[in-house]
C-alpha cells in the first residue's frame, strides 16, 4: 500500500504546534509515502505568504525538510488523463472539488497511492480513491 501526503496534513501540523514526526503515527512503516507536484508547489507557497520573516524562515525550513524527505510524484500526461476524465465526470454530475485537490487526487490514482488528507469533504468526492484523514484531527 502506498500514501501521498495531501497539503492539508502538513498545514494542520503547523496550525496544532505538532512536529513533522508526528505524520510518521499515521503511516505504516512498510507503506510507501510521496507527496505530488502540486503539493510541493502548495507547500512553497505557503513559503511566499508567510506573514513575517521570522514565519517565513520557519516555514521555509520545514518545506525543504518535507521536500527532501519525500519522493515527489510528477504532474504527466498519465496523470492529465485521469484528470481530465475526473473533472468531466465531476462537472456532469454537478459537483465540484478545488482544482489542486482535483490533480492531487488524479496523481494518486495514476501511480496507485491512497491519499492522507485533512480535506475530505472534496477528496471523497473523487470516485475510486481511497481517502485517509489523520487521527489526530
Amino acid at each position: 500500500m502506498a500514501v501521498l501526503i495531501d497539503s492539508s496534513v502538513f498545514i494542520g501540523l503547523e496550525r496544532r504546534g505538532l512536529p513533522i514526526q508526528a505524520i510518521g503515527a499515521e503511516i505504516p512503516s512498510d507503506e510507501s509515502v510521496a507527496l505530488s507536484a502540486i503539493t510541493a508547489s502548495e507547500l512553497l507557497v505557503g513559503v511566499h505568504r508567510a506573514v513575517t520573516q521570522a514565519q517565513r524562515v520557519t516555514r521555509e525550513s520545514l518545506v525543504e525538510a518535507i521536500l527532501s524527505a519525500f519522493p515527489i510524484l510528477p504532474f504527466d500526461l498519465q496523470v492529465a488523463r485521469i484528470h481530465a476524465r475526473l473533472l468531466g465526470e465531476l462537472l456532469g454530475s454537478g459537483q465540484t472539488v478545488g482544482a489542486h485537490d482535483l490533480l492531487i487526487a488524479a496523481t494518486a490514482l495514476a501511480f496507485g497511492y491512497n491519499v492522507l488528507t485533512d480535506n475530505l469533504r472534496d477528496f471523497q468526492k473523487v470516485p475510486g480513491l481511497q481517502v485517509r484523514q489523520p487521527r489526530w484531527r
